[in-house]
C-alpha cells in the first residue's frame, strides 16, 4: 500500500508512484488510490507502524531536501528514510470559465507550494484552501469571475485553460521520494545520493568544524548543510552528498559514532546525478577595493 500526506498532490504522488514502479501490486489507478494519511508527522508514524505501508513524499530535491521533511524525518522512527527518488512533469494549470477574470485565484497548499513564484510574476491573487477542499467548493469560492489552479486531471466541466497557465506546467520536474521503514541502511555499489543528519556532542565554538573534518576525511563534499536548533541542547544539522558506493558513509558513521557524534541516515537514493539540479542562486557579493 502506498500513502501521502493531507497536504500533497495526489496526481503528482501517483506519477511518481508509477513512474518509479513503487506500487508493486500495479492497483493504483487513481490518486485516491493513494491513502490519505492525514499530517506529515502523522503519516510518516503510519508508515512506520504498519507492515507494508510506504510514504509518497515531495522532497524538494534529492541533492536540497524539503526542509520540512527533514526536521519530520529526524522526529520520526529511526527506521524510516528515503529510498527512492522520481522527477515528476508538472500537471498544475491555471483554469476559468471565460477570459474575463477578476484576478481570484483557488489554489490549494501543494499547489501553492508548486507555483507561488509563477502566479506572482501572472500578478494573481490566490485564494489558498486545504488541499482536501473538494473541488465543487473551490468552483463555488472562485465565483463567476475567478479561477482554479488544479491538476490537469481535476479540471472541472467546462473550464479551460487561460492565458499564462503554460508557465505552470512549464517549470522544473517535481520530486517526489519513497519514504519507507529500513532498519539498517545496506550496502551499496553503485553512486548514491545521501541525506545525513548529524549532532555534535558539545554546541560549543568549533564543534562543526571538528565534525565536518570527519566529513572532509572522509573524502565527501556537502552539497547542502542545514541548521536546526535542538530540543536536546546541541544543534542539528542536515546534510545532503554523493558518495560513488557505500564505503565513504561506512567509513564517516563509525568515525562519527567513535567521536560520540549522535547521526542519523535520513535518506539512501540510488543516482549519480538528478537533473534538473537545485535552483540556482545568482549571488552579488560585497565588493572590496
Amino acid at each position: 500500500m502506498l500513502g501521502r500526506s493531507e497536504r500533497e498532490s495526489g496526481a503528482h504522488a501517483l506519477a511518481a508512484a508509477r513512474q518509479g514502479a513503487w506500487d508493486t501490486h500495479e492497483n493504483l489507478d487513481e490518486p485516491s488510490d493513494l491513502l490519505d494519511l492525514g499530517a506529515m508527522t502523522a503519516a510518516l508514524a503510519t508508515v512506520s507502524r504498519i507492515e507494508g505501508l510506504r510514504g509518497v513524499m515531495h522532497v524538494g530535491h534529492p541533492a536540497a531536501p524539503d526542509h520540512d521533511l527533514e526536521r519530520a524525518l529526524l522526529a520520526s522512527s529511526a527506521s524510516l528514510r528515503v529510498t527512492a527518488v522520481e522527477a515528476v512533469a508538472s500537471r498544475w494549470v491555471w483554469v476559468a470559465r471565460g477570459t474575463e477574470l477578476d484576478g481570484h485565484v483557488v489554489v490549494d497548499e501543494a499547489g501553492m507550494r508548486d507555483c507561488r513564484h509563477q502566479l506572482r510574476t501572472l500578478g494573481a491573487s490566490p485564494h489558498l484552501v486545504p488541499a482536501r477542499t473538494p473541488l465543487a467548493e473551490r468552483v463555488a469560492l472562485a465565483g463567476e469571475h475567478g479561477s482554479l489552479v488544479v491538476e490537469r486531471d481535476h479540471v472541472p466541466d467546462g473550464f479551460t485553460e487561460v492565458a499564462g497557465s503554460s508557465a505552470l506546467s512549464e517549470r522544473a520536474p517535481l520530486w517526489y521520494g519513497l519514504v519507507e521503514p529500513v532498519p539498517d541502511p545496506a550496502d551499496f555499489d553503485a553512486p548514491a545520493q545521501v541525506w545525513l543528519a548529524f549532532g555534535p556532542r558539545d554546541d560549543h565554538k568549533g564543534s562543526l568544524k571538528l565534525t565536518l573534518s570527519l566529513v572532509s576525511e572522509a573524502g565527501i563534499d556537502l552539497q547542502h548543510l542545514r541548521s536546526q536548533p535542538s530540543a536536546d541542547g546541541p544543534h542539528v544539522f542536515f546534510a545532503s552528498f554523493s558518495v560513488p558506493t557505500s564505503a565513504p558513509l561506512r567509513a564517516l558513521k563509525a568515525e562519527l559514532s567513535e567521536r560520540g557524534v549522535a547521526h542519523r541516515v535520513l535518506g539512501v537514493m540510488a543516482g549519480e546525478v538528478f537533473e534538473p539540479g537545485p535552483a540556482a542562486v545568482e549571488p552579488v557579493w560585497t565588493s572590496r577595493d
